[in-house]
């Protein structure tokens, strides 16, 4: 089980959207080249192309996503942290859930786990049915000693068709699909 997520599936779709041309300009050119060499693996091309892009429009919030991505896939987790910050602050509301979440995976892989899991709450506050937010809040939690919380995170990620999720827990928890069993509080004696 990886500790990471892929990026690219829900940037993908969101790419679509905003190099339409009613988005041309300079700074979509720059953005198109940076997410070429991005898919090509020149990671340190598409972030000189995004910051160009950038440069041109300051709130231009998938070049930031896309940056945050190529910094968080080279392990550069702070400057990938500031740009998916960026994401937060500029971005449509509908992508706010994904800005958060993406923090999310950059502070639990740098190992602020507290972080992680306020960052994939809020995505979870906007999109409820957000799988990968459950399971890596899932995965920050157990990082915390949150054994419980893990697996209630696993649960509804598993819920929502997670396959990670699901795996893991019928590896390790094989009676997860069964409901908790809520025991009544003892009445206290005269």
């Amino acid at each position: 089980m990886k500790n990471s997520a892929p990026v690219f599936p829900v940037v993908l779709l969101l790419l679509f959207i905003f190099t339409s041309p009613a988005f041309a300009g300079q700074e979509n050119d720059y953005f198109n080249s940076g997410y070429e060499k991005h898919l090509q693996g020149d990671l340190k091309t598409a972030i000189r192309d995004y910051t160009k892009a950038i440069e041109k429009n300051p709130r231009f919030a998938m070049a930031y996503q896309m940056r945050g991505a190529a910094w968080q896939r080279m392990k550069v987790f702070d400057k990938a942290i500031n740009d998916f910050s960026m994401v937060i602050a500029f971005g449509e509301p509908h992508f706010l859930a994904v800005g958060y979440y993406n923090r999310g995976v950059a502070k639990n892989m740098a190992g602020d786990f507290f972080g992680a899991i306020a960052d994939f709450s809020a995505a979870l506050n906007l999109d409820g049915k957000m799988a990968t937010a459950f399971f890596h809040r899932g995965i920050a939690k157990g990082s915390t000693g949150d054994a419980f919380g893990r697996i209630e995170d696993f649960r509804a990620a598993a819920r929502l068709g997670d396959v990670n999720a699901e795996q893991w827990l019928n590896t390790y928890y094989p009676s997860w699909k069964q409901p908790v069993a809520v025991l009544p509080l003892p009445v206290p004696a005269n």
